[in-house]
């Protein structure tokens, strides 16, 4: 685009131009907006301009929609000149940007750690020089590749990276989705329009220019691109009818009207090259001349770039504009589009996959043998971590089926990707196209599931618990354990995650039960703890005992027994198991699961003592959660970062954030998560000194006709609502709670139950019986309970004082105190300062901790870095780039009071 196109564009040239000069201090990422040929093709060029003339080094890259279907054809467009450098990443992650690229036969990596190879190879690359990547139509880029772009936008905060995609105004996707700056472009106001055409048609009459200027709408490409139309356009019939088309078609029009003077060859070139999922010429020139029937030379091309349709030179050609391709596509009919397919299909019998794609494009009807290699080459896209691409060849494998059954399982199993992708709404779409097909009773029931996996939340449909374990009971019969457990498993997160009544319940572990040989699989286990809390936890404990960690390994396994101790109230069983898959996940980059073993493992965390990880894992786990799109697991992160802020001492944050979380809860009625919420406010009133409000606020979790109740969610509260009932003067209404809850521990093998009641009942008790049950109490085994412990000790010190033992008191004081201080239980701290003060002994308020200085991100990064790992070790197991880490490091230093790393791990011990 010449210099006078940019009439009325400085505003816009000028932001990118900032974000790629302040690109060696801070990366950048923006999408550029707009309807097309509003100028963000040319916005981009110019851009590239200024960025090389900055020292950069410039990357492009163009979505088309014959591309869309290419699995990372797109990020290969990126990487593709520097794939020598990939020798420098981590093995795992060379491999996974190999198998993408198909250079490499190996397992399907998964799409997180396939995006972590691509943003660590860009980040290596632009150590040396400052970069900026352009993405043109980023909307019609194969999804992988978008989705890559996505998690590079949000990780390169710190790089010298500068990120620009286009994208027309309609569409979404998810690096639209992340949040970033927008700029729109919209057209140009009456006084630019005119110098543009001014500088583009002066030689038309003023009518003719008038006409345009109403039609183009103050359209750049349209001022540019209309007046040619014009000229070879007099027909007085045709320029109304061009008027009343929408913008986009008029400038289709404008370009077709081109295209049909160009020579029959050029045409065939230029069909073959806009339904081509490459651009290279050789390509092209072979399949028009298996269109054309005769040969077809590189020089059919000039008449084409004569008329300002395309550029090419000996190797690839490009379309000026997107709008030509689809102008050459609506301009041919059907079939010559189908006839171009064929002859491409032709052109590529030395690539399989590109083959097949062509020959399916190719036909109409039904097809079995192009439906049968679709189906096989959805395998190959799978192992290529290109699960977009799978489903896309098993959709379009069902249409050209002609047995109905295997349409539907091949739909099914396009869902059941879907579901993989975290894509409820292509999930519910293929179900709806497979439910028109005669399905097996196997393939129903596998239907069910798939309805049922993204829906595992709905609160109090016990009838749809009984329907699923009916499904599952035929599964079952039908010889298909592995989708009955599946099935079992949805149903028994329904029964946690909301109240279900105790005979949908009993459904559940009925059905389960009546399995045969499954009672090893972490489903199982993972079912009779989700569904009966209570009632199946002594056999869960029985199960996972018999379970040695370190021989899992399968994550996902570990994850669902981490689950299944969580849910019984086993924590530090849970935390055994929820470590090690966290760990596996890292290595294998699937984010999507590891937010739910970090949201989990919070549980525990903070039920143990352990807040500084509890509160890294919920700002990671959050963002995660988020990233994707799984809404249950980041209103749970939410309602534990109220717990922590509450136990900090934190109230009006933990209020705060209780609320935020509660408006997602209770919409779904989300009974577990409602219990964490409504745990928040009162453990935050109660370190606020407010015990009346405290007090009610806590019990409300242990009315079982209250929407905050749940089985064992409420075990966590006791020691709070105890506390609270002292100070409220409210003994005798917690005193009966507590002896309800103590009948349970006859049925449940819950150790929070059991450490929470010794705590509550020792201090409730009348003075006669309470020093028996604090020593009771204290002589448990709470090595791994630092929390409980120390509560006890305070307790138990504060009880000696009262009754006149200062100096024995100042023994588990101490003890107590220094807990509080490791772990930032500031409230109880004050306490355990007071009564030591009040008992004879002087004390001193301790400074600020390293968790106090810190965001729980700069504290995780400051942890890892003190246990001894590079800035590339902690940025692959964050999912960071180096740099970034180095950022946050540079930051950390003068907040901890250090100048370097070799001090941060006394630093962080001198809490």
């Amino acid at each position: 685009m010449t210099a006078s196109e940019f009439v009325g564009r400085h505003k816009e040239l000028r932001a990118l131009s900032d974000a790629i000069d302040r690109a060696p201090e801070h990366g950048a990422a923006i999408v550029v907006r707009g309807e097309a040929g509003i100028g963000k093709s040319a916005l981009l060029g110019t851009a590239a301009d200024h960025a090389r003339g900055a020292g950069h080094r410039v990357v492009r890259a163009t979505g088309t929609e014959a591309e869309a279907r290419l699995p990372f054809a797109g990020i290969h467009q990126l990487l593709g000149p520097f794939l020598d450098d990939a020798d420098k990443l981590p093995a795992l992650q060379r491999r996974a940007l190999a198998s993408a690229f198909g250079a490499e036969d190996a397992p399907s990596p998964e799409p997180f750690l396939i995006a972590l190879a691509a943003l660590n190879l860009l980040t290596e690359i632009s150590a040396r020089r400052p970069m900026t990547v352009l993405v043109d139509d980023i909307q019609w880029l194969d999804r992988p590749s978008h989705e890559v772009l996505a998690f590079l936008a949000r990780r390169i905060g710190s790089d010298p990276i500068v990120i620009i995609a286009a994208m027309r105004e309609e569409h979404t996707g998810p690096f639209a989705a992340v949040g970033l700056p927008e700029l729109r472009l919209g057209g140009l106001d009456e006084r630019a329009a005119r110098e543009l055409l001014e500088a583009t048609a002066a030689d038309l009459i003023a009518a003719d220019r008038t006409r345009i200027l109403r039609q183009a709408d103050g359209n750049p490409l349209a001022l540019v691109e209309l007046p040619a139309a014009s000229r070879s356009a007099r027909d007085p019939v045709v320029e109304p009818v061009l008027s009343f088309l929408p913008l986009s078609a008029r400038l289709e029009e404008a370009f077709g009207g081109r295209i049909v003077e160009l020579p029959a060859p050029t045409r065939d070139a230029l069909l073959i090259a806009a339904v081509d999922h490459e651009s290279v010429v050789a390509e092209i020139l072979a399949a028009a001349s298996s269109l054309s029937g005769h040969p077809v030379t590189v020089g059919v091309l000039d008449a084409a770039a004569a008329a300002g349709l395309i550029r090419f030179d000996e190797v690839s050609l490009a379309f000026r504009h997107p709008l030509v391709r689809s102008a050459v596509l609506q301009t041919e009919s059907l079939r010559r589009r189908l006839a171009a397919n064929a002859a491409l299909a032709e052109a590529l019998a030395d690539q399989p996959y590109r083959r097949t794609w062509h020959r399916a494009e190719a036909i109409v009807g039904p097809d079995d043998e192009v439906a049968d290699e679709l189906d096989a080459h959805h395998v190959l896209s799978m192992r290529r971590g290109a699960v977009a691409a799978a489903i896309s060849a098993l959709e379009r494998s069902a249409q050209l089926t002609t047995d109905s059954a295997r349409r539907g399982r091949r739909l099914l199993l396009a869902a059941e990707h879907a579901f993989g992708l975290g894509r409820a709404d292509l999930v519910d779409r293929l179900l709806a196209l497979a439910d028109g097909n005669a399905l097996s009773e196997l393939d129903r029931a596998r239907r069910e599931w798939l309805r049922e996996i993204f829906h595992d939340g709905v609160p109090g449909d016990a009838a749809r618990v009984f329907e699923l374990c009916d499904i599952a009971q035929r599964s079952a019969r039908a010889g298909d354990d592995d989708l009955a457990l599946n099935l079992l498993l949805g149903a028994a997160l329904r029964c946690w995650w909301a109240d279900t009544g105790p005979a949908a319940r009993a459904r559940v572990v009925a059905v389960v039960e009546g399995l045969d040989d499954v009672d090893g699989d972490a489903r199982y286990i993972a079912t009779l703890a989700l569904a009966e809390t209570v009632l199946r936890s002594a056999r869960v404990t029985e199960l996972l005992s018999r379970v040695t960690v370190d021989t899992v390994t399968d994550p996902a396994a570990m994850r669902l027994l981490g689950m299944a101790a969580m849910a019984i109230g086993s924590p530090v069983a849970s935390l055994d198991f929820l470590d090690r898959a966290e760990a596996r996940l890292r290595e294998q980059g699937r984010l999507g699961l590891l937010s739910h073993v970090l949201n989990m493992g919070q549980v525990s965390r903070i039920e143990l003592g352990e807040w500084e990880q509890a509160e890294m894992a919920a700002a990671e786990g959050g963002q995660l959660a988020d990233e994707t799109g799984q809404l249950i697991w980041n209103t749970g992160t939410l309602a534990y970062r109220a717990v922590t802020a509450a136990l900090r001492a934190d109230n009006e944050t933990a209020q705060r954030l209780a609320d935020e979380a509660e408006e997602t809860a209770a919409e779904r009625r989300l009974n577990c998560v409602l219990s964490v919420v409504q745990r928040a406010r009162g453990t935050g009133w109660l370190t606020a000194g407010e015990y009346g409000r405290a007090y009610d606020s806590l019990r409300r979790l242990f009315d079982p006709g209250d929407p905050c109740h749940h089985s064992t969610a409420s075990f966590h509260g006791v020691m709070d609502l105890a506390e609270a009932s002292v100070h409220a003067d409210r003994r005798d209404d917690a005193r009966s709670v507590i002896a309800g809850l103590e009948e349970l521990t006859s049925r449940s093998s819950s150790t929070t139950l059991r450490v929470q009641l010794s705590y509550a009942k020792a201090i409730l008790a009348d003075d006669d019986q309470a020093e028996t049950l604090f020593t009771a109490a204290l002589s448990q085994d709470l090595n791994r309970w630092p929390w409980p412990a120390a509560r006890l000790q305070l307790a138990y010190g504060c009880w000696l004082r009262r009754h006149r033992r200062g100096t024995e008191s100042r023994i588990p004081l101490r003890s107590a105190l220094t807990t509080f201080d490791q772990i930032g239980a500031r409230s109880w701290a004050d306490q355990a300062r007071a009564e030591l003060r009040a008992a004879g002994e002087r004390t001193s308020a301790k400074g600020p901790s390293a968790q106090g200085l810190l965001s729980p991100q700069e504290l995780q990064i400051a942890r890892l870095a003190a246990d001894g790992l590079s800035n590339r070790d902690i940025g692959d197991r964050l999912h960071l780039s180096p740099r970034t880490i180095g950022s946050y490091l540079y930051r950390i230093f003068p907040k901890l009071a250090i100048t370097s790393r070799s001090q941060l791990a006394g630093r962080l011990e001198a809490v």
